[in-house]
């Protein structure tokens, strides 16, 4: 069982030195634009979850208790990406989507590159759950500020799935 403590400080210090610092091959932009504004104001809650599939229900019916991101972590050892993937995929489309909710995926089985930057965290399997209103309304925002401009295409039609593609 992942130590929560331990979890907790590996994503925060992700967070820190990687997802909210600038990188040239995305533009000069943070992987996240609003990662840093999150973490400071202590707007995000992370979790060491069970079983990926019902802790998203759970998610889904409790909601995101007052904060902007639920970050479910577990051990990708316990949890291998397709099985993974197929949890966090069926959890989409069967509440959370309609609950406007969405999960994205993070595991260390399936590499996401952007433009040579691996964006994954690396050590756990995680599900990152956010308001799909509120995520569509950032991305609009930051869309128009040319955030979106060096992401290869194929990347972003994965990434725009089931949100607003706000480029359009």
């Amino acid at each position: 069982m992942l130590n929560l403590e331990t979890v907790t400080h590996n994503i925060e210090r992700w967070m820190e030195t990687f997802v909210e610092t600038p990188h040239p091959a995305l533009g000069g932009w943070a992987p996240c634009p609003y990662a840093r504004k999150a973490r400071l104001d202590h707007d995000y809650t992370i979790r060491v979850g069970v079983n990926p599939y019902f802790d998203l229900l759970n998610v889904a019916k409790d909601g995101l208790g007052g904060r902007s991101v639920v970050i479910l972590a577990y051990d990708p050892d316990e949890f291998f990406y397709a099985q993974f993937s197929n949890d966090i995929r069926a959890a989409n489309q069967e509440v959370l989507l309609r609950n406007n909710l969405l999960a994205l995926e993070d595991h260390p089985g399936d590499p996401e590159i952007v433009n040579g930057v691996i964006m994954n965290q690396g050590t756990y399997a995680l599900a990152l759950v956010q308001s799909l209103s509120d995520l569509n309304e950032k991305a609009q925002l930051v869309a128009k500020k040319g955030f979106y401009d060096t992401w290869p295409e194929e990347y972003l039609e994965v990434l725009f799935q089931h949100r607003e593609d706000p480029r359009k």
